[in-house]
């Protein structure tokens, strides 16, 4: 099973193609850029989407919003295939850290005590060039296999 996780933005998101054992793509893109990129080979793709916590939000929240759909159509487009999964930022917490309290740096130490420290140019561990918001669509990604392998969806 191949599942393309993204972490989107209103401007650039990030995603992260994984296999179960190693990450086969990964990059921050422009939406502009990423929505022509999205690999189609994926068996799945699996979007972070936007809830509602009862706060007010900006303009920017609302951008990001215009870009999910726009990532699910050329999906559904491209690969005649249905979005596979909207996953909320909630369940990536609870299940790397167990705790809808959990920050970004938490999942970030959760993943590295998973599957080791990221390692160096000569000697590169698995999530070697994972930087910024690349981080948290990796941690979509492993939630997402993890759930499919188990639930064997």
């Amino acid at each position: 099973m191949i599942i393309t996780a993204i972490d989107p933005g209103n401007i650039q998101s990030a995603y992260v193609t994984w296999d179960g054992s190693k990450i086969i793509s990964k990059d921050i893109l422009p939406n502009a850029d990423l929505i022509y990129c999205i690999p189609s080979h994926s068996t799945k793709l699996c979007i972070e989407m936007i809830a509602s916590y009862g706060m007010p939000v900006g303009a920017t929240v609302f951008e990001t919003c215009v870009w999910i759909g726009r990532f699910i159509e050329l999906w559904q487009v491209r690969s005649l295939r249905p979005i596979n999964e909207l996953i909320y930022r909630k369940d990536v917490k609870m299940h790397h850290c167990n705790s809808t309290r959990a920050k970004d740096s938490n999942i970030h130490q959760a993943l590295v005590d998973r599957f080791g420290d990221k390692g160096t140019k000569k000697a590169p561990g698995l999530t070697y060039g994972l930087s910024k918001d690349m981080w948290a669509a990796f941690a979509i990604a492993t939630y997402a296999y993890d759930k499919y392998l188990v639930n064997k969806v």
